[in-house]
């Protein structure tokens, strides 16, 4: 038997052990919430540093829209809509499907930047929750998580759903930013070349025009005066002057139109043969002509192609191998078959391009190191630009390789495509 003395404590026993009960079990209680608090923060932390990853290194920012609507319906449990403002000017982009009421607040919230609705300081009677989409200085849009009511969200979801709507916000804008950074630059190097064409035209055409001016102004004022001889090198000069003027035109026109987005060219299935021919005509005209012997390999399919363009760049290749070489040395024109490609080359004994140059030649108003020349070759330097552009609108390409022993070799490749059978006679 228990004591007499212990038995009426008994009660006080069983009601301190109950307290002690109680207070593990609140203990365990809070560790256990305190234990799921640190594991939801930790979800959302994941969640939020995952999200960030992926608009740091998105191109297009605003594709991702959809993810952050399903990363919101995810932590709310209710519908989401989004309006994007992705560079300014930009027309605004609606995804989702908000009513009036909700597009109004949309804009609101986008337009004040800052939140809107249950939980917030600024209409916290409205029914739909709006978080803008922040950047540094502005707002690029806002999204809407409808029918909350008035149960705002827990705090933790709230700061996490507005940190969600920040990071795109932020990525936003940094795509403007770029976006902005590349049209300064674009405008800043189209003005410069501008600004060089423009140089480089004005002095080139002084020339030419000067020689043309003196040539007409003797024939005017002086032609009884001088020989039938005379006369005919003065007009020739002028020929020659005025050539020098259209090619040059020419040039500059096409450079300036291959240079433009979305050029079209006049293709058709073109003769190699007739091509070179008609180069070689052209060519025969010149006092050095006679030096450009071509070779076209036989059997060569039909090239598709822009024939005035094609015609062009072997002008103006031929042109630029004359001025170059010797004037005792030959030009030779090959023309052939390299796997699935046409090459085109123009090859000359000339004194050569230095390795620094060969990549600088093709580009506009460049015209190499000139110290092996006694007298500067005319031309602005336009010439090989165009070559390129007329190659690359071609989906082909142009080069420059040095030949064995002196000289240069430019070579144009064009991808060869199979041409249509030819209708069968009936």
């Amino acid at each position: 038997m228990i004591p007499r003395p212990i038995v009426q404590f008994l009660p006080w026993i069983a009601t301190g052990s109950l307290m002690a009960l109680a207070w593990v079990g609140w203990k365990l209680r809070l560790a256990w919430e305190g234990l799921r608090a640190a594991q939801r923060a930790a979800q959302l932390e994941r969640a939020l540093r995952e999200f960030g990853d992926l608009m740091r290194d998105a191109e297009r920012p605003e594709a991702h829209a959809h993810e952050l609507l399903q990363a919101l319906e995810q932590l709310s449990g209710l519908a989401a809509a989004a309006l994007l403002r992705p560079a300014c000017g930009a027309q605004d982009v609606v995804l989702g499907e908000p009513d009036a009421n909700a597009l109004a607040g949309l804009q609101l919230c986008a337009g004040a930047s800052r939140a809107l609705g249950p939980g917030t300081a600024h209409h916290a009677g409205e029914p739909d929750l709006y978080l803008p989409l922040r950047g540094r200085d502005a707002a690029l849009g806002a999204v809407t998580l409808r029918g909350l009511g008035s149960a705002p969200l827990a705090a933790d979801h709230l700061a996490h759903a507005q940190a969600l709507c920040d990071q795109m916000g932020l990525a936003l804008q940094r795509r403007s930013v770029q976006d902005e950074a590349r049209r300064a630059g674009e405008l800043a190097d189209m003005q410069s070349a501008r600004n060089a064409m423009l140089a480089a035209i004005s002095h080139d055409y002084r020339t030419p025009l000067a020689t043309i001016m003196g040539s007409a102004s003797a024939l005017q004022t002086q032609a009884e005066r001088l020989s039938h001889q005379q006369r005919q090198e003065l007009a020739a000069r002028i020929i020659e002057e005025t050539t020098r003027l259209v090619r040059l035109t020419d040039n500059t026109l096409q450079l300036a139109r291959l240079g433009a987005p979305g050029v079209a060219l006049r293709c058709d299935w073109e003769s190699a043969e007739e091509i070179v021919g008609a180069a070689l005509r052209r060519v025969r005209r010149r006092p050095d002509g006679q030096r450009v012997k071509a070779r076209v390999e036989p059997e060569l399919p039909l090239l598709w192609c822009d024939a005035a363009l094609m015609s062009q760049l072997l002008d103006n290749l031929i042109d630029n191998a004359l001025k170059y070489s010797p004037v005792e040395a030959p030009v030779e024109l090959v023309v052939r078959r390299v796997g699935s490609e046409a090459l085109l080359a123009v090859r000359d004994r000339g004194p050569g391009i230095e390795p620094a140059w060969r990549d600088r030649v093709f580009d506009a108003f460049q015209r190499g190191d000139l110290a092996a020349f006694k007298q500067r070759p005319p031309g602005a330097g336009v010439g090989l630009a165009v070559c390129r552009a007329i190659a690359e609108a071609h989906q082909g390409g142009l080069s420059l390789r040095p030949r064995g022993h002196g000289g240069c070799s430019f070579e144009a490749r064009l991808p060869l495509h199979d041409a249509p059978a030819l209708p069968e006679a009936t």
